[in-house]
């Protein structure tokens, strides 16, 4: 949507790859093409598109590759209902594999999530019924259907402890993202509010966080990625049971972690690795250098800069932060393709300006 890619721009993001669990989905070629004109019509940075992987489409993946940039698998109930059975797994990772793209999964099993499930009332509730355990099956059944593969696999938003010691020695097919808000917040810290901090996977302890922040930093992950799921205040203020899950997050992500680079918490090079140069090379696209033959995509900011952020002040059509009142520092300019998107805070393309890097 044209708010979601100016909340991309401002947060110094010049491209942004959407998810297929969008209403209505990504599954057929018809709703794909108009997700792409609608992006083409709209955005105002660079995009990509997922597929999603279902269990009756498997046999028409080929046409969807010519339209997007890979294919997500969700291997536990989530918000969109794209549920994938494990018993499909290996057949898709061929099909797939014979498009060329890669495969991203989210990783909780369906058959674990389902002995846990009961009602839920806090955040404590639904980290208990959406243990790590779920996510280490999951992340292990990936493994073992893919072993002997070679090409690109991508498990989004690990969040556990359990996960991360399983992908420390996946092999170099594999990588692995990590949210803001999994290697953020815990749940050991009272969270006011707590329906808009559910999402699927968890937000977990103080100890899953610290070891994800650390796996961020010290190059055990690939890609920081922000997991963007915009619902609005009146959809998240409703009980706990019935909320949505997802936070929004593509604007503060680059912002926080520029704060915290200054703040020496975690190396300006490992940012651009997380940000740039590795998620670049998985989605196989010439960003995430400055090099010929790449697009001129950079942000200036300055480091002085430091502001608190305030939900208001934001370009969301959700009106609504995570992280309300957290440092970081927002780039003053954004270039894409050589172009300045950006300039002074203010935004300077109409909608319409982002490419599709796709197919």
């Amino acid at each position: 949507s044209y708010s979601g890619s100016v909340s991309a721009a401002f947060g110094g993001i010049s491209c942004v790859f959407d998810m297929p669990n969008t209403i209505p989905p990504a599954t057929n070629l018809q709703n794909l093409n108009d997700k792409l004109d609608s992006f083409e019509k709209k955005s105002v940075v660079d995009f990509g598109l997922y597929a999603s992987a279902t269990n009756d489409n498997l046999e028409k993946l080929n046409n969807l590759s010519n339209k997007c940039n890979g294919f997500k698998i969700y291997l536990g109930n989530t918000t969109g209902s794209l549920l994938f059975y494990n018993k499909n797994l290996k057949g898709a990772l061929t099909e797939i594999g014979l498009t060329g793209k890669p495969v991203l999964f989210h990783a909780e099993d369906e058959e674990c999530l389902i002995q846990n499930k009961a009602k839920e009332t806090n955040l404590s509730d639904h980290l208990r019924f959406r243990p790590s355990i779920c996510e280490e099956i999951s992340i292990r059944n990936i493994m073992q259907a893919s072993a002997g593969l070679n090409y690109k696999i991508h498990i989004c938003h690990v969040s556990s402890c359990e996960g991360l010691e399983l992908l420390k020695n996946r092999p170099r097919n594999i990588s692995f993202g990590i949210t803001p808000h999994h290697s953020l917040l815990s749940t050991d810290k009272a969270l006011v509010t707590p329906s808009f901090y559910k999402v699927n996977p968890p937000i977990r302890t103080s100890f899953d966080k610290e070891l994800l922040f650390n796996s961020l930093k010290n190059g055990i992950a690939d890609i920081l990625e922000s997991d963007h799921a915009p619902h609005t205040k009146e959809e998240k203020d409703v009980d706990f049971d019935e909320a949505p899950s997802g936070a929004p997050g593509v604007e503060t992500m680059y912002p926080i972690f520029l704060y915290l680079a200054k703040k020496e918490q975690i190396t300006f090079q490992r940012l651009i690795s997380l940000l740039c140069n590795r998620p670049a090379e998985i989605l196989n696209i010439p960003k995430g250098k400055i090099q010929v033959g790449y697009d001129a995509d950079f942000i200036i900011a300055d480091l002085k800069n430091e502001c608190k952020i305030k939900s208001e002040k934001l370009h969301y059509k959700c009106e609504w932060t995570p992280f309300e009142d957290w440092p970081a520092i927002f780039p003053e300019t954004v270039f894409i393709r050589g172009e300045k998107v950006i300039d002074d805070y203010e935004i300077q393309v109409k909608q319409g300006f982002g490419n599709f890097v796709g197919a």
